[in-house]
């Protein structure tokens, strides 16, 4: 009996442990939700005025650029993947594949080719085992993504896009990231980054009776594009690296808190068990301290006759 106490003690020092560690990664994760919450919402200005600004020059004026232009026939898509670099985050870069998988299916279902970018260690692994052909990967900066980071990553694909697809280069660009809502809900999306879609802004113009205004650029409105384009990728890229960052410490910070709750579960249960058998060691001590003074006093009983 005494050696099954042993075990149990063993047992609930080692959960303990478990759950100190656990505990502090839950609060680690929880103070870097709150900066990451800040790099979103301090990129958010930037992008919705890049935004503008390109959408107001693809409107004002009548260049055929290849980065706001439809390709006739589009045969080839360049898909960006943003996993994490580190584990113990719930299920976040498995749903981010999932939605990479299923965005994936639709643009094969439509005719199109792939060509795979990835983001995150985890997306890398899993690709990697199975074996398939990615285009290029970034690892090693996924919870705090620096814009350099994105300039990176936007290099390889705006030049892909820039090519014709007999060369290798593509049609369209798309990107799968998680979105953060709110520290227990982030949801896996995907959406095209290029072309650039310029239908909904002039929808809304004409419903508020605005009418989209004629520019001339100097020195011209292919090399105002040529110009602002580019940076309007790279701040899609790192306010999607932002929001996945923020993702990624929520989820982990909500895994962690779930590890720790189960801990706190077995720690109460194995102690329960420790009580019980303590207890079983006590009452079996007790019954055999009665027994052997029945035996004396037999004994002794016994002699005096």
């Amino acid at each position: 009996m005494g050696a099954q106490l042993r075990v149990y003690k063993r047992r609930i020092q080692a959960v303990t442990a478990t759950k100190k560690i656990t505990k502090a990664m839950e609060m680690i994760a929880a103070s870097r939700i709150v900066k990451a919450q800040r790099k979103v919402a301090a990129s958010m200005p930037y992008a919705t005025e890049l935004t503008r600004a390109v959408t107001a020059v693809a409107t004002g004026s009548n260049t055929r650029h290849p980065l706001t232009t439809e390709a006739e026939a589009p045969a080839r898509a360049a898909v960006l993947l943003l996993t994490s670099d580190r584990g113990l985050a719930g299920g976040y870069s498995s749903n981010a594949i999932k939605a990479a998988e299923r965005l994936r299916e639709r643009l094969a279902a439509e005719g199109k080719e792939v060509d795979t970018y990835i983001v995150g260690r985890k997306g890398v692994a899993y690709y990697g085992f199975r074996e398939r052909k990615v285009a290029a990967s970034w690892t090693g900066f996924t919870d705090s993504p620096e814009y350099s980071d994105a300039k990176k990553i936007a290099a390889p694909l705006i030049e892909s896009i820039q090519k014709d697809t007999a060369e290798g280069g593509v049609d369209e660009l798309h990107i799968v990231f998680t979105e953060f809502v709110s520290m227990m809900t982030q949801n896996a999306v995907d959406g095209r980054m290029l072309p650039l879609s310029l239908d909904e802004s002039e929808d809304e113009s004409t419903e508020k009776g605005e009418i989209l205004p004629l520019f001339e650029f100097e020195p011209s409105a292919e090399d105002v594009l040529d110009a602002l384009l580019p940076r309007y990728v790279e701040s899609r890229i790192y306010n999607a690296l932002l929001q996945a960052a923020a993702s990624e410490h929520a989820a982990r910070r909500r895994a962690m808190k779930s590890a720790t709750d189960n801990a706190g579960d077995l720690i109460k249960s194995l102690s329960r068990l420790a009580n019980a058998a303590r207890q079983a060691e006590i009452t079996q001590e007790i019954s055999e301290i009665v027994g052997g003074a029945g035996a004396l006093a037999d004994a002794s009983a016994g002699s005096d006759k």
